[in-house]
């Protein structure tokens, strides 16, 4: 215990001063929202893959989806690197960074707003960021509840109140800059400690040629799946597998905290330096994570009744406390570090987009900041107060909530993301269709579920379908709605011929 609490205390005491030094980054609204655009590769690359990956990963996603799929949860995870970080950094990084920046936008609803000349745009894009952006953040404190009661047998809400208040001391000290270089600490935890807990679970099982071979004679009568099926390469359910590694993967291109970090790094020699860095981040965490995971049935848990959020605790309940402690502290990296980012990201869209200029007409740049740091304090408190609710109450699964987070955020803003980075073609009608359209499903999804074809009653599957379906959306709304002026368009697109 005396470990555990010592190595608590100095990660508290680190990120509370990088918090505090940052604060000269923190005095306007470049600095404080996007670190005035001067963020070097390695902390970006860090801020984007820690931002991504959470104790939704560690804790909901890697048992749950390890008990359903076996191994083959790996391929979550490599899809995590390739598609959501690799192909994502290629695709959305440079055009990203150049037309934000010509476009003077901060954040995501702003860019939808100078790029399409509509004010109604921004303000939709930015109350669909704030209403579905709590459920992903309350389903960040309950990624540490189990855990936390293993470890210091604490009550949930005492958790969650220490969580919650530190990350609010750092964020609102030292804005982006103070998160940037926390999750660059965060994520070093992050990749250490995945490594040690991947290690010590095989050792305890032979080896990993034994826990794989006594993985192979694992059978669930109950849901028909033979022995050997949770080691063959894709798993048990394959189609299911394929909608998480698309939600999970394509959905980064459509999250404003993830996108977001494209907008301050620096210049285009760091875009190609945290291509690499974060790839290679993501195979480590996140396909470590499911790796772990996919040993789950190992171990003697009931999930009908503990449910899916026990399994990873349970599998290192029995680890030295050391290791325990590596673990508390990695979750408590990979939860804070993605807490501080959609806490930005939705305190600056509030202020910025749907405050300043139309319900306050002057707002100077020290009001803008000071509200911003007042809406950090009001998100961390709404989600942290839905935590403790929807914990007691056993609503739903952390990737449940995750899933209806991810799949309305993406469904409304990848395809009109992507298509007017690369599309001079694109209408406002077609962004405001798919935002309906996006937003709406996953709202429908939870409210009437039933009506819903089995396949899509999922949230999962849900949400990965409304992001493929708004790549076909936008540009068939497009070809049937009026154009934007081509002077507009052309203005637009002149930033890419400043930038080459």
């Amino acid at each position: 215990m005396i470990i555990k609490i010592a190595m608590l205390i100095v990660f508290f005491s680190v990120m509370v001063g990088v918090g505090l030094y940052c604060r000269k980054h923190s005095t306007d609204v470049n600095g404080f929202v996007l670190g005035g655009r001067s963020v070097g590769p390695w902390l970006t690359a860090f801020a984007y893959g820690t931002s991504y990956f959470s104790a939704v990963i560690f804790i909901g996603y890697a048992g749950q989806f390890g008990w359903k799929f076996g191994l083959a949860s790996t391929w979550i995870g490599i899809g995590n690197a390739i598609l959501g970080s690799l192909l994502a950094w290629i695709v959305l990084g440079k055009r990203t960074r150049v037309m934000t920046q010509h476009l003077k936008s901060k954040t995501m609803p702003e860019f939808f707003g100078v790029r399409f000349d509509s004010n109604m745009l921004k303000v939709v894009a930015s109350v669909i960021v704030f209403i579905f952006l709590i459920p992903y953040t309350a389903s960040l404190y309950n990624g540490l509840s189990r855990l936390f009661g293993m470890a210091f047998h604490l009550d949930y809400t005492v958790c969650i109140v220490v969580m919650a208040v530190l990350t609010g001391v750092y964020v609102i000290a030292g804005g982006y800059m103070a998160t940037a270089i926390n999750d660059f600490i965060q994520g070093i935890i992050m990749v250490i400690g995945i490594i040690a807990v991947i290690t010590a679970v095989l050792q305890t099982n032979g080896g990993l040629y034994g826990a794989v071979e006594a993985l192979s004679q694992v059978s669930d009568e109950g849901a028909g799946i033979a022995a050997g099926e949770f080691t063959a390469i894709f798993g048990p359910d394959a189609i299911s597998l394929f909608g998480v590694v698309v939600l999970t993967s394509l959905g980064t291109w459509g999250l404003p905290q993830m996108v977001q970090k494209f907008y301050a790094i620096k210049d285009e020699a760091a875009i190609k330096k945290g291509t690499i860095i974060s790839t290679v981040f993501a195979l480590i965490v996140a396909g470590g994570c499911y790796f772990l995971g996919g040993f789950g049935r190992l171990y003697d848990i009931d999930v009908a009744t503990m449910g899916f959020d026990a399994i990873v605790p349970a599998m290192i309940e029995k680890l030295s406390p050391l290791l325990i402690a590596i673990v508390v502290i990695l979750v408590l990296s990979a939860s804070m570090s993605t807490l501080s980012s959609l806490v930005l990201a939705s305190s600056s869209t509030l202020t910025l987009d749907l405050i300043k200029d139309n319900i306050v007409k002057k707002m100077d740049e020290k009001k803008q900041v000071l509200i911003m740091r007042v809406f950090i304090v009001v998100f961390i408190v709404t989600s942290a107060v839905i935590a403790v609710v929807q914990y007691k109450s056993n609503v739903t699964f952390i990737a449940q909530l995750m899933g209806i987070s991810w799949g309305a955020l993406a469904g409304a803003f990848l395809a009109p993301f992507i298509y007017s980075l690369y599309w001079k073609g694109v209408t406002k009608a077609a962004v405001i269709v798919n935002f309906i359209f996006g937003a709406g499903i996953m709202l429908a999804n939870m409210l009437v579920k039933p009506l819903f074809p089995t396949i899509l009653q999922s949230p999962i599957n849900c949400g990965a379908f409304a992001m493929l379906a708004g790549l076909v959306i936008v540009p068939v709304v497009s070809l049937l709605t009026p154009k934007l002026k081509r002077e507009k368009t052309k203005e637009v697109f002149s930033c890419y011929d400043k930038a080459a």
